[in-house]
């Protein structure tokens, strides 16, 4: 079972980039991020044609995200993170997919920082922390996937001396990503690939992506069940190059079927 993660960067505007992955690759799950588009222009009709059933949460111009199946059934759980009721941002769903609960999630960039989109960003994660604990309480698959927009370690950012204020890489930012995964979630890149350079965004200036001058910030947080399922993953670093493509790359991992 391949379950992808993908930034779309605009749902829309990169839909022919969208069908022609699914279309090369036929991931059985999906989790799409920053949909830029309302609640009514998700492309639902194209992406039943490619053969996918969905569930998304959307939001005009910004955020945004979505679960697609290709053949098991999605029994939506949530679609909004725990912890504020006055949060209107889109950027939290959660499901049941052949037996796994998967929440596709799009943490805030959070920059200036220091500042208010930064103390969001801060508090998002606490809140993301809470429900992390209680879907490990749960003792069943679990698997937290999406855009962090945080790089752990030095080595998942090209150059980071170049990054160390920016709210992608501050202290604060990655003792909280840190503080998730001790929780008890394990980093299904890591562990595959504990020492590779492995980036899953480029900017769009300065030729990012062909100096391959990227970040990883795309990830998937495995509860303990899923973790000896875990097979392979890895980055389709080659649709990042693709014409009109998002700055990101779709994410991926196998899993033993149960």
């Amino acid at each position: 079972m391949r379950i992808a993660t993908y930034n779309v960067n605009g749902v829309n505007g990169r839909l022919p980039v969208l069908l022609r992955w699914l279309a090369e690759t036929s991931p059985d799950v999906v989790c799409l991020q920053e949909l830029k588009a309302p609640q009514e222009k998700f492309p639902e009709a194209a992406i039943n044609a490619a053969g996918y059933k969905a569930i998304w949460h959307g939001q005009k111009s910004w955020n945004g995200v979505a679960i697609l199946s290709r053949e098991a059934p999605i029994k939506e759980l949530r679609r909004v993170l725990p912890g504020d009721e006055e949060d209107a941002h889109s950027r939290y769903i959660e499901a049941q997919v052949a037996g796994i609960v998967i929440g596709c999630l799009y943490l805030p960039n959070g920059n200036p920082a220091p500042g208010p989109k930064f103390d969001y960003k801060l508090a998002w994660f606490k809140r993301l922390q809470t429900h992390a604990q209680t879907l490990l309480d749960l003792g069943t698959p679990v698997i937290l996937t999406g855009d962090y927009n945080v790089m752990p370690t030095e080595l998942d950012v090209y150059k980071p001396e170049r990054w160390v204020e920016d709210a992608l890489f501050r202290p604060e930012t990655r003792a909280a990503f840190k503080a998730l995964v001790e929780q008890g979630w394990t980093d299904a890149i890591r562990t595959l690939y504990p020492d590779e350079k492995i980036y899953t965004f480029w900017d769009y200036f300065r030729d990012a992506y062909g100096r391959n001058a990227g970040l990883r910030i795309d990830h998937f947080l495995l509860s303990p069940p899923v973790v000896p399922r875990l097979l392979k993953a890895g980055v389709d670093k080659n649709v990042r190059g693709w014409e009109k493509t998002s700055d990101h790359a779709p994410v991926w991992i196998e899993i033993k079927n149960k």
